[in-house]
């Protein structure tokens, strides 16, 4: 099997690091690929939507998987998909929505494979009702390190399912999964747009709406301060049912085109992105969102920036680090100011940042999320602002929270093994499984998840 080099980078752009890059589309070049010892480890790697080393390994192997993302089986009337790990969820939409079925919960992209979403157990704006994507996948089948494919489900091979969900494909290649799809009777949702006027009046709409509200998130103005810091505006939804449809839209409820994608062709100078150039737009879109109700199409509601190809490239050549904080329900509220106001006095301008409510714990190991508040900030790299994270992150822990291992790009091996307490136990299992790791990401050695070689 051919390994080509090349310069590899998640979606933030940071850090670029060399790779020598497989593609194997059968399971016996896959297997040989993996126990030929050509490359001393490997790290499976789907469409790179990961933001930062999670997918990269420098200067040693990556499997990418997007060859294989072959529909497997469907089972029409339970609504139980089998797809191979290179599926992605954009090809799931496309053939799937307009027969009823909808993803159980997706990330701000449809651009991301099945694979790479339960090795993130990724979540979205459902999760105070719905919890991560690993809710929802009933089996997978796994190729771990000598070579040999193991059925794993939340009753067979259970340590090592809620292992590799979460476990940022270090427990081996995952090859195909069977997931619970959602029915769906229309491809909109109902949305109720509200405004708030700061923190305190957010997370009060969070706690009087989440039982009423399949789908909630909030836009955040983070460098707003005073009385008016945290200002916000909600996105409330229900998944649309045909009743709720025009005459017109009702001819074809399920049917709703792909919007016709732009590209940013160049990266942006770093000068278009500053604290007053961010702070100008947040006063525009707060402004011109109003109460009340619309009904959105999937589309629209789920992935507004796909719409956008190679939108990273607004940050310019130097990246973006994407900082996902998650406080837990009791001290987000404090958490959540302190984080605000150090952002608002640092004059770092972070040009999306969006406030979620999570729900259920996950049950992976390393899985992320738990009960409590999640915001995500896009920050473009500069020569400061790794000090300034370090900052942040140590108020987060001060307050129990964590970060998510799909956005990191950053976080120290001491902060991480105080963020994840169960990392005693994923390597344990890993161990068992991997005893020479050979399932190994830059990410991984960063973090102490295994030993640097």
């Amino acid at each position: 099997m051919t390994h080509v080099e090349h310069r590899l980078a998640g979606w933030g752009n940071y850090p670029v690091e060399r790779g020598w890059v497989s593609r194997p589309h059968r399971l016996e070049t896959l297997r040989s690929v993996v126990c030929d010892g050509r490359q001393p480890d490997y790290i499976s790697r789907g469409l790179g939507r990961s933001y930062g080393d999670s997918s990269l390994n420098g200067d040693r192997g990556v499997i990418v998987q997007t060859g294989r993302n072959c529909f497997l089986a469907l089972d029409p009337q339970s609504g139980v998909l089998e797809g191979e790990a290179g599926l992605s969820f954009a090809e799931i939409i496309e053939h799937l929505l307009p027969r009823g079925w909808f993803l159980p919960t997706t990330p701000g992209t449809r651009f991301v494979t099945l694979g790479g979403a339960i090795a993130a157990d990724v979540h979205g704006k459902n999760h105070h009702h719905n919890g991560s994507f690993g809710e929802s996948v009933l089996g997978l089948e796994l190729m771990i390190a000598s070579g040999e494919v193991i059925h794993c489900s939340p009753t067979e091979n259970s340590d090592v399912f809620w292992a590799t969900v979460g476990g940022m494909g270090l427990t081996g290649v995952i090859l195909s999964a069977q997931i619970q799809l959602m029915p769906v009777e229309t491809s909109y949702v109902d949305v109720d747009y509200q405004r708030t006027r700061n923190l305190d009046e957010t997370l009060e709409r969070f706690s009087q709406t989440d039982a009423d509200y399949q789908y909630s998130v909030a836009w955040i103005d983070c460098l707003s301060r005073g009385k008016s810091l945290g200002r916000s505006v909600i996105m409330l939804g229900n998944n649309a049912t045909c009743a709720q449809l025009s005459a017109r839209q009702r001819q074809a409820p399920l049917q709703v085109p792909a919007p016709r994608p732009r590209t940013i062709p160049f990266h942006l100078p770093k000068i278009m992105l500053n604290p007053w150039s961010v702070q100008a737009f947040n006063s525009f879109y707060y402004e011109t969102h109003r109460d009340g109700n619309q009904l959105v199409d999937y589309y629209k509601f789920f992935y507004p920036l796909d719409s956008l190809l190679h939108w990273n490239r607004i940050y310019g050549r130097r990246g973006v680090i994407q900082y996902q904080a998650l406080f837990p329900r009791e001290t987000s509220r404090r958490g959540l100011i302190q984080l605000m106001e150090k952002i608002a006095s640092s004059r770092l301008p972070s040009f999306l940042a969006v406030l979620k409510s999570s729900g259920l714990a996950g049950q992976g190991v390393l899985s992320y999320m738990y009960p409590g508040h999640t915001l995500a900030l896009d920050f473009p790299v500069t020569s400061g602002l790794r000090p300034f994270l370090r900052e942040l992150d140590q108020l987060l822990l001060e307050h129990g929270g964590r970060l998510y291992l799909a956005k990191d790009a950053t976080m120290s091996a001491k902060t991480f093994a105080a963020m994840y307490p169960r990392l005693g136990e994923f390597k344990q299992i890993k161990s068992r499984i991997d005893p020479e790791n050979r399932f190994v990401s830059s990410q991984a050695r960063r973090l102490g998840i295994v030993e640097s070689s």
